[in-house]
């Protein structure tokens, strides 16, 4: 893909706005790199500015951050950047209370670095009623949907992530690392390698260096199927959530008999929606707990069954209700 077909698909994904200004997430890597490229040809340059974010946690960030600077120079882009020094090193190299990288995914270190890096791009982006946009590529979303089906439960985690979501956007999501590797260089411009996206500490690492190299072994289209089948996805959960809608017709509660006739698919997902909207919270275990609710229903009277996150299931006159728990202390 040539550097104006990785413009030619960006603009086709209407992600990039003319008339609202752009806050460009901008780490320094080449995926961001191009991203502030692309969207200053796509936007023009007055109405595009970049974040940059310095942890202060690696011997590099100083070099990324002076290189982010002299880009956006070149480039004439305004550029922020916030320097956080929350998490101390102690002589091992990993902050103090970040974990060791296992499943989480880099445990509290990624945590800490994504609250902060999204809290200041907000910041930014609410000044001047901007979008926020970020360098994630389509090779970032294969990862995320793998990790997501070993991690979590549920159709939703195999989605992947929203190309839109509020103000957040994501306009590379359609191209792969190797062609913003390949419009960098066709662009002339630098880019910054982080050594720790290579680090099997982290799970994202070994999705990427293991699971997607075995499964590309299997099959030389596997990438693409991985996406070609989180669209469909997308595109099919559109119709079931259409569904639950005309199920529930705007209520926060089902009446139990209803929910005994139903299809098992969509009784789940009419409970999982029940604690969805009581909670603000994402509860796909709730689904599973169908068969009790309805076992405690034929009991008589009424109770209460803790169905995950902290959503709790309200059996009361034939009716199933949904609240929120106080939070579980450990």
């Amino acid at each position: 893909m040539r550097a104006d077909d990785v413009r030619e698909a960006v603009r086709a994904g209407g992600l990039l706005p003319r008339d609202r200004p752009l806050v460009a997430m901008l780490s320094g890597g080449r995926d961001s790199v191009c991203l502030l490229d692309v969207a200053m040809a796509l936007c023009g340059p007055g109405a595009v500015s970049a974040l940059h974010v310095n942890y202060g946690l690696r011997q590099q960030a100083d070099d990324e951050e002076r290189h982010c600077v002299a880009l956006c120079g070149q480039l004439g882009v305004a550029l922020e950047v916030v320097r956080e020094k929350g998490l101390e090193l102690p002589q091992g190299g990993a902050p103090a209370g970040s974990g060791s990288g296992s499943g989480s995914g880099g445990g509290n270190l990624q945590a800490w670095a994504r609250e902060v890096r999204y809290g200041a791009a907000a910041r930014m982006a609410e000044r001047c009623d901007a979008l926020i946009a970020t360098g994630h590529t389509a090779s970032d979303q294969v990862e995320t949907i793998l990790y997501r089906l070993a991690a979590s439960p549920g159709r939703r985690a195999l989605q992947g992530m929203a190309a839109a979501d509020g103000r957040l956007i994501r306009p590379l999501l359609g191209v792969t690392r190797d062609e913003t590797r390949a419009y960098c260089e066709a662009r002339g411009l630098g880019w910054c390698e982080d050594e720790s996206n290579d680090s099997q500490r982290y799970a994202r690492a070994r999705v990427r260096h293991g699971l997607v190299g075995a499964l590309r072994a299997v099959h030389p289209a596997a990438e693409a199927n991985v996406l070609r089948t989180a669209a469909l996805l997308r595109e099919e959960t559109e119709l079931l959530e259409e569904l639950v809608s005309a199920e529930l017709a705007g209520r926060r509660d089902i009446a139990i008999a209803r929910l005994e006739e139903m299809p098992a698919a969509l009784a789940r997902l009419v409970v999982v929606r029940l604690a969805e909207d009581a909670t603000g919270a994402y509860v796909p275990q709730a689904g599973d707990r169908v068969a009790e609710i309805l076992a405690l229903h034929r009991r008589g009277g009424s109770a209460e069954l803790h169905v995950g996150g902290q959503a709790g299931a309200v059996i009361e006159g034939g009716v199933l209700s949904m609240k929120r728990l106080p939070p579980r202390r450990d």
